[in-house]
């Protein structure tokens, strides 16, 4: 447990730093701030959604090599992987995303406005993915449906790769349903209202009696996957958006942890709520909070700069 905390903390660290550095590599290469902003998006999009695909790639690695060469050995390939990770790092500029100067602990929580709301949006909406998708989803598979651990497992790995490809390509598909410019305010609403009608739905057709829970929770869980991943990938770019790059280190920092506090909160509920009411109880309560996530996103200002005539 204390490796996986300390894992934990490494990979978000990683993270902000990756999001950190498209912002400012984009930030100085453009004269055109309107093509830096598309650039952005594309870029944070691409990194957010490859990111995602891999770690479902990992479900399945995993499971491969505790079944070939058990845990130990498992853990050694890992180590391995990020050593050579660790590697590719060391060619990255030494100055890259480095402040000027060591902030103060008050500079720690963002002053923005605009960070604020969406960091509170990213609280409410990771808790509602969460609420059901951790402990109570995968309970319910093995438990009330007498799946295999692997059918489970390979279910789950399958979703979040394929979720990882929806965030990859939310910049595509902006452009397939005529969105040209970056997203904006306008855009965060919208993908938070049509989330909220898909846990609400699936937890009204489990409650109906003769529904078939499979089917229901497989159809449901992919459409989730879809709204969601748009939503992720809009949130990460109006996070680099919101912010300058001399602070954007603080800011998504700041910002990860209103999500890290997100996870956890739906993490405790979905047990909790599960031995409490079942996995139709973890449903409502993930239409609450994503419809919480958009009540908060109702009060985003508008984007600085150019961006102020975005959807």
């Amino acid at each position: 447990m204390a490796c996986q905390a300390i894992s934990g903390i490494a990979k978000d660290l990683n993270k902000m730093s990756a999001k950190s550095a498209i912002k400012t590599v984009v930030a100085e290469t453009p004269d055109d701030h309107s093509k830096g902003e598309h650039q952005l998006f594309q870029l944070v999009a691409l990194l957010t959604g490859s990111k995602n695909a891999l770690k479902g790639v990992g479900f399945f690695l995993g499971g491969v090599l505790l079944t070939s060469v058990g845990f130990n050995a498992a853990v050694v390939a890992m180590a391995a992987g990020l050593a050579l990770a660790l590697l590719l790092t060391l060619v990255l500029p030494a100055e890259i995303g480095r402040m000027k100067q060591k902030p103060a602990f008050s500079a720690l929580f963002s002053k923005s406005k605009g960070i604020n709301v969406l960091s509170l949006a990213r609280f409410f909406l990771f808790g509602a993915r969460d609420v059901w998708f951790v402990v109570a989803l995968p309970v319910f598979l093995q438990a009330a449906l007498g799946w295999q651990f692997w059918e489970v497992g390979g279910f789950m790995g399958l979703w979040v790769i394929g979720y990882g490809l929806v965030q990859a390509a939310a910049p595509a598909l902006r452009r397939a349903w005529g969105q040209s410019a970056p997203p904006g305010p306008g855009a965060v609403q919208l993908w938070a209202a049509v989330l909220t009608a898909n846990p609400a739905g699936m937890a009204a057709t489990l409650w109906r009696h003769g529904a078939q829970p499979g089917l229901v929770v497989v159809v449901g869980l992919a459409a989730f996957g879809v709204v969601f991943a748009m939503n992720s990938s809009i949130h990460s770019y109006m996070i680099l958006a919101y912010t300058e790059a001399e602070d954007v280190s603080l800011n998504v920092g700041f910002y990860y942890m209103a999500n890290a506090a997100g996870r956890l909160l739906g993490t405790v509920l979905s047990g909790a709520v599960f031995l409490w009411g079942g996995l139709v109880s973890c449903l409502w309560i993930s239409c609450l909070l994503v419809a919480l996530a958009w009540l908060t996103s109702t009060t985003l200002p508008a984007l600085p700069r150019t961006q102020l005539n975005c959807s």
